[in-house]
């Protein structure tokens, strides 16, 4: 069988494009391969599960055009198929005075992209949010929400077979064999149009078609300190002001879905793609491969990566990690914070010319082939959207 599309990665994305493709190409022959046992094994299933709220991203970004519409398309969806959602909101606190000037441009970024926020002021936040404290005043967002990532992505993998597209599991992709053929571990395809989405190897797969030369991914590690039964008492997520010269949007405390509490995440650099645990999955060619450019950021200290590294590394301590987070609140009762979450990996795209993280989403291809080669945070709550942008600019034209 020739397939009309073939898309390799069962994540969120992978999953929106087929279901995009489908709804607007009712006859196409669709395959989605996953190289592991099920979908939603990696980014998609281990995130924070926060759905953003659109107002982090410069108004120029396509993560402001899609985050805002995302957050909206995916509450419908959550509702519409009967999956859970914590309509817990998000409150943004300034620590000092230096940070005011930081939330104040949120607010204005948050203005331009048309997604609600007000202002909170002491008094107000001490009375809606008692535990929360902050610096004269604070940013609230309404439409903050939590979901169980695992569970969306399983939903979208079910709708997406509803609709009639093919999902092959324990298929990964080998090579390229020839312009319209590819071989998987679970034998040779053959498509007229091939979609990129393998998250933590999308830059490999697209050196295969000749895309991504200058880039290649860093990846990340991700962890939070989990509260499972919320003895903390917070019923909001709560974030600091970040440094919006990098990605990572600091430690801060999520209120999942499951009514517990979680303080982080970390963003500790991984020395191979899949650096969960140990040596698991572990790659020598890709150790090197990663090592020499995180070397290269540590020796250079490109964006202030030494820096980072070296901080991100302490928050392995809980002491360390909980005392970052207790300048958002005022003293809680930290004895739940005692369990540590799965680990996720952020699939970073570096630019190896400037030696800096591409902050936005990058997507890159021809009448061939197509690449998504920079979905990180928000790409979960920007995928309804975001995949039919990619479908209608990349896809279909």
């Amino acid at each position: 069988m020739v397939y009309d599309y073939l898309i390799i990665g069962g994540g969120i994305i992978g999953l929106n494009i087929a279901r995009a493709l489908k709804l607007q190409e009712k006859d196409a022959k669709i395959l989605v391969i996953e190289k592991e046992k099920e979908v939603g094994m990696h980014s998609s299933g281990r995130n924070s599960g926060v759905l953003h709220a659109g107002f982090y991203y410069s108004a120029d970004s396509l993560k402001a055009k899609f985050t805002r519409v995302g957050n909206a398309k995916m509450h419908e969806f959550c509702k519409k198929r009967g999956l859970r959602i914590n309509e817990c909101a998000k409150v943004v606190v300034a620590q000092n005075d230096e940070e005011l000037e930081g939330l104040e441009e949120l607010k204005r970024r948050g203005d331009v992209n048309g997604v609600e926020l007000s202002w909170m002021s002491e008094s107000e936040l001490k009375e809606r949010f008692p535990l929360i404290k902050t610096n004269e005043k604070a940013l609230f967002s309404p439409t903050t929400a939590t979901i169980d990532p695992k569970e969306v992505t399983l939903e979208f993998k079910k709708y997406t077979q509803e609709l009639g597209v093919e999902i092959k599991t324990d298929t990964a992709y080998l090579k390229r064999l020839s312009r319209h053929n590819i071989q998987t571990s679970n034998g040779n395809f053959e498509y007229k149009k091939l979609i990129n989405c393998a998250g933590l190897y999308a830059d490999k797969i697209a050196k295969d078609f000749d895309f991504g030369s200058k880039y290649v991914i860093i990846p990340f590690k991700g962890i939070y300190l989990k509260d499972k039964k919320n003895i903390c008492g917070l019923e909001t997520n709560v974030y600091p002001v970040p440094n919006l010269a990098n990605p990572f949007l600091g430690v801060h405390y999520t209120y999942a879905v499951q009514n517990d509490s979680k303080i982080g995440p970390t963003a500790i650099p991984a020395f191979w793609r899949e650096n969960y645990n140990g040596f698991d999955n572990f790659r020598l060619s890709e150790m090197v491969q990663i090592l020499y450019y995180e070397a290269k950021l540590f020796l250079t200290n490109a964006f202030g990566f030494r820096n980072l590294a070296i901080s991100e590394v302490k928050k392995y301590s809980k002491t360390y990690l909980t005392n970052l987070a207790k300048g958002l609140t005022k003293p809680l009762d930290m004895s739940g914070f005692d369990s540590w979450s799965t680990p996720g990996i952020r699939a970073q795209l570096l630019n190896t010319k400037t030696l800096e993280l591409v902050q936005d989403f990058v997507v890159q291809g021809d009448e061939v082939s197509v690449h998504v080669l920079n979905a990180v945070s928000p790409a979960f709550t920007s995928s309804i959207p975001f995949s039919q942008w990619v479908v209608d600019n990349y896809v279909s034209k």
